[in-house]
């Protein structure tokens, strides 16, 4: 088991330096959703169950669905200021 928690936290370790230095940011937010799970998974391991739930779905749930709501009209402007130019 111990083993298990070494991974997890050496992959949020890598998810953390994935997104800095990340320039699409499409990939961002699917890293970041990642991130959250994991994080979900050591708050539970932590028999942390309120946490884990909350950071799965506000965490991995709702603000991923902001940032792709957002990346979306986004790209919608880029999109309007290449028509009017």
């Amino acid at each position: 088991m111990l083993i298990f928690e070494h991974i997890l936290l050496l992959f949020l370790v890598a998810c953390a330096i994935a997104v800095s230095f990340s320039k699409n940011l499409l990939n961002s937010i699917i890293i970041f959703m990642s991130y959250s799970l994991v994080m979900s998974i050591i708050w539970i391991l932590l028999e942390s169950p309120d946490l884990a739930i909350t950071e799965a779905a506000v965490g991995a749930g709702v603000t991923s669905l902001l940032f792709f709501v957002t990346l979306k009209k986004i790209r919608a402007m880029k999109e309007e200021d290449k028509k009017h130019e």
